[in-house]
Formats: structure tokens, C-alpha cells, sequence
């Protein structure tokens, strides 16, 4: 029977780059922060995987932002996500350069995917350091390939208002004559006291930076000065009616899981999660409970499973190997064989022992046998997806088994000596492939971050062992 479809309307626009470290992020809070003075409410989305951006979006507005990423939800499960966000404004940051995805080929898995997609609006910030005329041949190119017409404005950052006049009428003139139709938004002076540190893959965590309040409020007064707010507001009004489908499938699932508690890591150490995961764990009946393997002494008592997700333990070793009540906690839960999640830091968190970036060894919960290692490169960066089992992983039960077809991310600057040979793993629109998952004790564990709304059969069978342990 096909599902009845219902029209949304939303106002909204993407901030995108032409490449990374244009200023996205900056922008995108520093615009968050200006809707939000003037009462407006907005919500936010971040395009692909991040975990860290949109936690500088909730710093600024105090309320969850989303990831949108088309090669975890597809087109459609993009839509339904900014469909379902009950503001009346949505701003959606873009990730790397506008039209960078998976493969250099094509635009799949881009923010400009993404935009076509949610028929969203795209104003694109260019970085204008250090370039005159040139300029305008980056405009012209970027225009020439948006075949759906979805750039409306441009903003030009770290250009001051001198060169911004001198290139203001040359752009208008030039870019209306070659048929572009864009509206120049204004420009974004440099400015050292509102720039965002970044590590490795992405920015700092928003908690680490010191006086990040007053940064972004800095950057909300440069664009306020510098910047038609107006015209961004008039923009975001002529994104279109959205149509999805009336009901989705994960709305109408039976409380499998009522009664049952999952134990999640959150804390400075481990952070790093999708809210949809949680989510479809609660949409299950599963009841949420944080716990801080920093902070805390064990495992909440209620806990029928555990999950130990992504974030940054490397920065915390000393303190997590000091904590040995709570090493101690999760080592007797896993093998007592509670059922348990353990994504990329949390994978690492299991293993013997970590060494950080000078070589020095910290003892970790010791429930896998090897011992993860600073490697100085990326490891294994990028999309993932679980392929098949491996024939001599040594895995064939159900749960395993589930987990084919899932999709997930890798960004790791460590490796491990025993990273798991359970799976077959592969990249999109690539002929890469590796072993890897841990499956031990009742656990699932290794360096991807999962995607679990790519796959929700796992999802069940996990649930199921939960119960199943639960009871005995």
C-alpha cells in the first residue's frame, strides 16, 4: 500500500565552501548566533559524518543538531530528517568543498547531493585570501556545474571591506552578464579572535577553546556588520516545499526492547554519536543510561548492554588507565558476556593497553587481547560498509551476520595489533577491502562508526540479545 505524502514547509539554506577550511563553520555559528538574537529559533544540520561541528551548533542555539549524509540515509532519508525538524528555520552546514563526496567521479555523498536532495537553497562562501580577479573565475567555475541551479548568493570571507568594494561591481556585472543569477550577500573581514582551532580531521571540542562564547559572538557582530542578514533570511524563504511520506517505518516498531537498559559512554573521552542511534534504540523501548568511564567507578547496575563510542581517549589516557574500578567494571561485564558496542575510542578502550603519540604505555580494560598504537597518518579514512563474514573470522550467528550491509565511517589516526577479522570490509566506488570487528563475549567491536538507520536488522537481532541475556 503506498503511503499517503504530506508537503513541508520550511525555511532554510546551506552554507557551503568551495573547499575546506573556507570559514563554514565559523560562518554557519556566527549566522546561528544572529537568528538566534533576533528570536527566530533555528535549528541546524551538519552535512556527512562529523560528529564535532555539530556540537559547536548546539553551543550556540542549545538545541540538538543532525547530521544529513546521503550515503547513510539516502535521498529520502535526508528529506524525511529535514522534514521532521520542527523549527521554522534550518541552516545546514556543507562539508568539505561544495560538490567533494565519496568519489571524485561523481557529486555522491556531497553537500551538493545533499542540497538537491532536501531542494535546499546554497549560499557559498568562498575564501577570498590572497586572490584578486581570480576570484571571479572560481565563482564562474562552481556556477558552471551547479546544473540545478541551487547556488543563490555568495559570501566572500577574509576579504576586508576595501577589496571587497573594489570587487563588489566587477562580480555583479560579470557574473550577470555570463547569466548567473546570484545575489553578492557581502563579505567577511579576517579576524584571528573569532578563528576555530582544528585537530586532526576537524575542530577542536567546543569545551576545549578558550572564551568560545565571546568568539562566536564576535563573528555574529562581523557578519551583522558585514553581511545582508536580510537577504540570507529572503534566500531561505525560497526554498521549497518539501514532500515526504506521511509515516515512516521506524515510527511504527514494536517496544521490543521495553524494559531493558543500554548503558552509554559520554563524556570528554567519549563523545562521538549519532542521536538517530540512541534514538532508534529508544524507539525499541530501550531505556538511555549515561555513565563516564572517566569520571564514574562502574557500569550503572541496571545495565543490560553497554556501548562505548567514538571521541578522543588519547587525550585522556593517563586518567581512564587510573580509573581501574571502572576498567575492572567493564572488563567483568564483557566477559560475563553482557552484550556490547564498542566503536573506534571505545574499541581502543577494550584493548590491553594504548600508548599515546611519545610512545608511552597506558593499561586499558584489557577485554581485547592487543594493544592500539599512534600510527601518525590516517588509517583506513572514509566511508566503509560490512561487506560479508568473513569465512575464517570465526562468526556465524545471527548477530553477526545481521550486521552485513552496514554502513559506517573510519577516521583514526591509531591502529590496533588485533583490529579483528570477523568481517570483510569495503569502500564505496573502490575496489579497497580489510578484515576487521572484534566478536567476543556477546560484543561487537572495532574501529567503524556504524550508521545504525543504514541497517536496522542489526539493530533487532542486538536488541534481541540483549533480552535474551537479560533473561538468562
Amino acid at each position: 500500500m503506498e503511503m499517503e505524502k504530506k508537503s513541508i514547509k520550511q525555511n532554510r539554506v546551506m552554507l557551503a565552501g568551495m573547499k575546506s577550511h573556507s570559514g563554514k563553520t565559523t560562518i554557519t555559528c556566527a549566522l546561528l548566533e544572529v537568528l538566534r538574537r533576533r528570536g527566530l529559533d533555528p535549528a541546524s544540520f551538519k552535512c556527512g559524518p562529523d560528529y564535532i561541528d555539530p556540537m559547536f551548533h548546539e553551543k550556540i542555539l542549545g538545541i540538538e543538531s543532525r547530521n544529513l549524509d546521503t550515503y547513510f540515509a539516502g535521498r529520502s532519508g535526508v528529506r524525511r530528517a529535514v522534514a521532521a525538524c520542527t523549527h521554522r528555520l534550518a541552516v545546514i552546514e556543507g562539508v568539505m568543498g561544495l560538490y567533494d563526496g565519496a568519489d571524485v567521479k561523481s557529486t555522491a555523498c556531497s553537500s551538493y547531493e545533499i542540497a538537491s536532495a532536501a531542494e535546499t537553497p546554497i549560499i557559498l562562501i568562498v575564501d577570498a585570501a590572497g586572490a584578486g580577479r581570480t576570484i571571479l573565475s572560481w565563482i564562474k567555475g562552481m556556477l558552471a556545474d551547479d546544473t540545478a541551479h541551487l547556488i543563490r548568493g555568495l559570501i566572500l570571507n577574509r576579504c576586508s571591506a576595501g577589496h571587497y568594494k573594489s570587487l563588489q561591481g566587477v562580480l555583479e556585472s560579470e557574473l550577470t552578464a555570463a547569466g548567473f543569477h546570484v545575489r553578492l550577500l557581502g563579505a567577511v573581514p579576517a579576524c584571528n579572535e573569532i578563528r576555530l582551532e582544528s585537530r586532526h580531521l576537524g575542530l577542536i571540542m567546543p569545551g576545549e577553546i578558550e572564551g568560545i562564547r565571546d568568539k562566536i559572538r564576535s563573528a555574529a557582530d562581523l557578519l551583522e556588520e558585514n553581511v545582508n542578514v536580510e537577504g540570507i533570511l529572503e534566500l531561505m524563504e525560497e526554498a521549497g516545499e518539501l514532500s515526504v511520506s506521511s509515516e515512516e517505518p521506524e515510527t511504527v516498531l514494536s517496544p521490543a526492547g521495553k524494559g531493558l537498559t543500554l548503558a552509554v559512554a559520554r563524556d570528554e573521552a567519549f563523545c562521538f554519536y549519532y542521536k538517530e542511534n540512541l534514538e532508534m534504540f529508544e524507539r525499541r523501548g530501550v531505556t538511555i543510561r549515561f555513565f563516564s568511564p572517566l569520571h564514574d567507578r562502574e557500569l550503572p547496575g541496571d545495565a543490560d548492554a553497554f556501548l562505548l563510542g567514538g571521541g578522543y581517549p588519547e587525550n585522556h589516557l593517563r586518567q581512564l588507565s587510573r580509573n581501574r574500578s571502572m576498567l575492572e567494571s567493564i572488563r567483568d561485564a564483557a566477559e560475563r558476556g553482557m552484550p556490547s558496542l564498542a566503536e573506534c575510542g571505545g574499541f581502543m578502550y577494550l584493548h590491553r593497553a594504548v600508548s599515546d603519540i611519545h610512545g608511552e604505555r597506558f593499561a586499558m580494560a584489557g577485554v581485547i587481547d592487543g594493544e592500539c598504537f599512534y600510527t601518525g597518518h590516517l588509517v583506513r579514512f572514509g566511508y566503509m560498509q560490512i561487506e560479508a563474514v568473513n569465512s575464517g573470522g570465526g562468526a556465524t550467528d545471527s548477530l553477526a551476520e545481521s550486521l552485513v550491509g552496514m554502513r559506517g565511517h573510519e577516521f583514526h589516526y591509531y591502529d590496533s595489533t588485533l583490529s579483528g577479522d570477523v568481517f570483510v570490509a569495503g569502500k564505496p566506488f573502490r575496489h579497497t577491502k580489510w578484515n576487521c570487528i572484534v566478536t567476543e563475549h556477546g560484543g561487537v567491536w572495532g574501529f567503524p562508526h556504524f550508521y545504525y538507520g543504514s541497517n536496522g536488522k542489526f539493530l533487532d537481532a542486538f536488541v534481541s540479545r540483549m533480552r535474551e541475556a537479560a533473561d538468562g
